[in-house]
């Protein structure tokens, strides 16, 4: 996990700070986090370097598919977070690893190894 970027998009500002703390527990560096599609969407748009992404699916209401599906354009694996189950997500993504919230670092490393596997 040494030196991975981890591009994190999540719109709550005590759980972002979180997950960069596990992440830099990790080893890991933080790019973003975004807290806004907005941002996110221009992030990607700009050609985001990262190694890896983790989205929180529901960004301030919107939902963050569209957004995934540019970073699946570019390669970029995804781990999605949400405070819910899998149940309600694409078929597409259904497959991608999830974390559910509140978690732990070791569910953040977990599914960001599946992820990059």
């Amino acid at each position: 996990m040494n030196n991975l970027r981890i591009f994190v998009v999540e719109d709550e500002a005590l759980v972002a700070m979180n997950l960069e703390m596990i992440l830099e527990d990790l080893g890991c560096q933080v790019v973003g986090p975004a807290m806004r599609f907005d941002k996110a969407l221009a992030m990607v748009d700009d050609g985001v370097k990262a190694d890896a992404a983790i989205l929180d699916v529901n960004v301030a209401g919107r939902e963050v598919f569209p957004l995934a599906e540019k970073l699946g354009e570019l390669g970029i694996p995804m781990v999605f977070a949400t405070g819910y189950d899998q149940t309600g997500f694409p078929e597409k993504w259904s497959a991608n690893p999830a974390v559910r919230k509140p978690y732990t670092l070791e569910d953040v490393e977990k599914a960001l190894k599946q992820a990059l596997a």
